[in-house]
Parts: structure tokens; C-alpha cells; sequence
């Protein structure tokens, strides 16, 4: 009796459900994930051990570059709106409802009061490529920086608004103490250092809280 012979066939994988797999979890992290706000220098922030976790909202950052400039950034439009408004009647500016949207726009400011009318009616990709001098603030009263903080304050009033300074690992002392000082004269003594965070050390109790923490899942 002749055997019979069973025609091969090629296996097919129909590639369907990967790809809508894969598409929803493109989706899901374009969604999620929190892009990193735009920066205009370069800070190299130094190393710490730290159970503190920055704010993600309602935060007046000032930043300090290696050569000692200063900018100042609010994370939230519409305090940063309520903030220019602040100035521009306090310090006289004069800016025009326009140049108070570039501001709010603008990822960081880091000019003296006279520059900043010029610098939000420029286009913003050129505005992009100007050499902020730093917001000045040299001297024991905290300069112009004292303005910023002030009214920022003020736009926030009655809510907690979180202080944070972010100074590159080679900025000299003196710039970092003239910040203090305007601080000081807002009557603001609390404030966050921003760090680039590393492990602690093993054994410590911070060590062994986080170790803790992994396991339960927190």
C-alpha cells in the first residue's frame, strides 16, 4: 500500500496584535512621560545624598551658570502670567500685552530689567540665541533679583510656592551668597538645593529605608 504523503505547508504569523501592542505602548508613553523643560545654559549641579524630592509644580527656580549668571524660571503659565504682570506695573517696564506672552513662553529669563522689553519682542528662535547676561544681582540687597522673588511671592499669594536654586558645581560662592541675600531681604529662609542625586551609602539608615521601600514596592 503506498504511503501517503502529507503536503508541507509554511507556518504564517499574522503580526497584527504585535503591532497594535506595540502602538499602544507608544501611545501610552507619548501621554505619560514629562519631557524635560528647555534650559538656557548648561549647570552641572553636584552630587548628593538626599530622601527629599524636588516639587513638579509651583516652583521659582534661580539658576547660576559656572561664569556666575543667573536666570529665574516659573514652572507654572499662569502664575508666570500673574508674575509679569507684577513687574511690568511695579518696575515700570512697559511691555506691551504681546511681549507678556513671549514671557510667558519663554522657558528662563536671565536679563536686567532695561533688556527685558527687548529681548520678549524678538521672535522666539532668536531669542533663543541671545547671550543672557544673568539677571543682576551683585550686590547685599539682591539686586534686580530681589524684584523677581518679591513679586513672585506676591503672585502666589496664599499659596505655597517652593524656592529652589540650581548653581553649577564650579560657580563661586559670592554669586551663590548675593541669592541668599535676596532671599533674606523677601524674609524667605527656606529653600531647596537642586543636586544630581547618587546612592546612599550602604549601611546608612537612609540606605536601608530605601532598600526597604523597593521591597514593599513604594
Amino acid at each position: 500500500m503506498p504511503s501517503v504523503k502529507i503536503k508541507k505547508h509554511a507556518p504564517t504569523n499574522d503580526m497584527t496584535p504585535f503591532v497594535d501592542v506595540a502602538f499602544l505602548i507608544l501611545s501610552f508613553f507619548m501621554l505619560a512621560t514629562k519631557f524635560k523643560p528647555e534650559e538656557p545654559v548648561e549647570v552641572t549641579t553636584p552630587n548628593s545624598v538626599s530622601s527629599t524630592t524636588l516639587p513638579e509644580k509651583d516652583a521659582f527656580m534661580v539658576s547660576v551658570d559656572k561664569g556666575g549668571r543667573v536666570f529665574v524660571q516659573v514652572d507654572n503659565p499662569e502664575f508666570r502670567q500673574i508674575l509679569i504682570q507684577n513687574l511690568n506695573q511695579t518696575r515700570n517696564l512697559g511691555l506691551t500685552p504681546a511681549e507678556m506672552k513671549s514671557f510667558i513662553n519663554a522657558p528662563s529669563i536671565g536679563v536686567p530689567f532695561n533688556q527685558l522689553k527687548g529681548l520678549l519682542a524678538m521672535d522666539q528662535d532668536l531669542a533663543k540665541k541671545v547671550q543672557q547676561p544673568g539677571v543682576p544681582c551683585a550686590d547685599s540687597t539682591g539686586g534686580e533679583l530681589y524684584f523677581w522673588i518679591r513679586d513672585a511671592l506676591s503672585a502666589y499669594s496664599g499659596r505655597k510656592l517652593n524656592l529652589l536654586i540650581k548653581a553649577d558645581n564650579d560657580a563661586k560662592y559670592p554669586v551663590f551668597k548675593n541669592i541668599l541675600d535676596a532671599f533674606k531681604k523677601n524674609d524667605q529662609n527656606k529653600f531647596l538645593l537642586v543636586t544630581s542625586p547618587e546612592d546612599a551609602p550602604i549601611g546608612s539608615s537612609l540606605y536601608e529605608t530605601r532598600q526597604n521601600q523597593i521591597k514593599s514596592g513604594k
